[in-house]
């Protein structure tokens, strides 16, 4: 079906960088993009600075797309999401013009005239991209390819320690936000909770640490799944990525002068409403009280309704492409960088088929722009034909410094490569109340 176009989901960092690769090597592309504007996703996150320089955000084939009209690529410092966006991937997106269409959802990938259960001549069928734009017009796009990058900001994980929302968590939705908070001036003088062990968590609590440097009376508190926070600062000199690594120093920092309480061991199980605030209980019975605003930031999940009629591969505990699966594991994998994946482990039982980007990692974390682009430039590759270039590996990742998982979930002890150790928690111990036993708790 060479006469047909290859259509991409999405148009955020993997999704403008996969079309810049396919109008490098001629190919016809339509990129269908939910927001009224390229990367709406980030620009919901512009507010924040990424730990990846400028040099690790732009896309080798973006570049040469953009060059020749005068636009010159950013040659250090650390963007914001919001500068990302202006600077290079609106840009990037003016340069592939009338090829995006905006303000359009895609409800649906099938095969011409199959479901998912007919075999026959399903290869030879092209896929059917059902759309609706935002007056609720619906559409159809004929494609011999589709590339799925989506993204999972859609769809964030739940404060609920067991993957569903906590009792009381969706009544309780107007005290709980999923986002890295902008402002946090309207926090003053109250008790913010955060629940999550990643960079958007950590993000957070920094964010909310210069306000409660500022404001006596404010009050943050960080709740953590595992028993060890070990791993939530990161590896300090061996981490690759300098400001990667100093975000995490920094929030060491402010746990050691007590600006912030840290919990570990806490799976939320249930919010109360109470004359006071809320009341977060954890599954063992400990209680975090007179909480004011809490951050879920636990993560994301991708979302694979548009692909039920089709026939795809996911890992059963990750929902990540299972060819990449074992590689990004954060249970299992050791010391050192997640290997970059191209079009062979990314292909999908559905040929021509491909999900790239955050989506293709699904809840694992750790996803980088420039895995995203590797990605995208061996499946554009493979699509175009050239074989040999698709199946090279042109990218020597950045290491972390740290394991990926910890040796046990519910073990104090430490990380899988670390010896164990005792971590001070602030000035002095914070109290949670355990009602099954009537005494503080001392959190280590």
């Amino acid at each position: 079906m060479p006469e047909l176009p290859v259509v991409i989901v999405g148009a955020g960092p993997q999704g403008l960088a996969a079309a810049a690769h396919l109008v490098e090597r001629s190919e016809d592309v339509i990129v269908v993009e939910r927001g009224r504007a390229p990367a709406s996703a980030v620009s919901e996150w512009g507010h924040v600075r990424l730990f990846s320089a400028w040099p690790e955000l732009t896309d080798a084939a973006a570049r040469g797309l953009l060059e020749p009209t005068g636009w010159s690529a950013p040659a250090s410092g650390y963007p914001t999401g919001a500068e990302w966006v202006s600077d290079y991937l609106s840009p990037l997106a003016r340069a592939l013009g009338d090829r995006i269409r905006y303000a359009t959802t895609v409800t649906g990938v099938a095969r011409q005239g199959r479901d998912k259960v007919v075999d026959a001549g399903r290869r030879s069928q092209p896929f059917v991209v059902h759309t609706v734009d935002a007056d609720g017009l619906e559409s159809r796009i004929l494609a011999r390819a589709v590339i799925d990058a989506s993204g999972t900001w859609g769809l964030p994980n739940p404060a609920g320690a067991d993957g569903f929302p906590a009792i009381g968590e969706t009544a309780a939705s107007d005290l709980i936000s999923y986002r890295i908070p902008a402002d946090v001036s309207a926090l003053a003088g109250s008790h913010t909770v955060i629940v999550g062990a990643g960079h958007s968590a950590t993000h957070a609590v920094l964010r909310l640490s210069e306000l409660a440097r500022r404001s006596p009376g404010t009050r943050v508190t960080w709740l953590l799944r595992r028993g060890s926070a070990a791993n939530v600062f990161g590896g300090g000199l061996g981490d690759e990525l300098p400001e990667r690594a100093a975000l995490g120093s920094r929030a060491r920092r402010v746990i050691d002068d007590g600006i912030v309480d840290l919990v570990t061991g806490f799976r939320v199980a249930e919010f109360r409403r109470t004359d006071a605030g809320l009341t977060i209980v954890a599954e063992d019975g400990r209680a975090v009280t007179d909480v004011g605003r809490v951050f879920a930031l636990t993560g994301f999940r991708p979302d694979t309704g548009m692909l039920r009629e089709l026939r795809i591969d996911l890992d059963p505990a990750l929902e990540a492409v299972a060819g990449i699966a074992s590689e990004i594991d954060p249970n299992v994998h050791s010391c050192g960088s997640v290997a970059a994946t191209g079009a062979r482990q990314l292909a999908q039982p559905e040929h021509g088929l491909f999900i790239v980007g955050a989506k293709s990692y699904g809840r694992a974390p750790t996803f980088l722009a420039l895995t995203g682009y590797e990605q995208v430039r061996s499946v554009a590759a493979h699509l175009a034909g050239d074989h040999e270039s698709a199946a090279r590996n042109e990218l020597s990742m950045p290491d972390t410094g740290v394991c990926g998982g910890s040796g046990d979930f519910d073990d104090n002890a430490g990380s899988c490569c670390a010896a164990p150790s005792t971590l001070q928690i602030g000035r002095s111990p914070l109290s949670v109340l355990d009602p099954a036993r009537s005494l503080t708790l001392e959190t280590s």
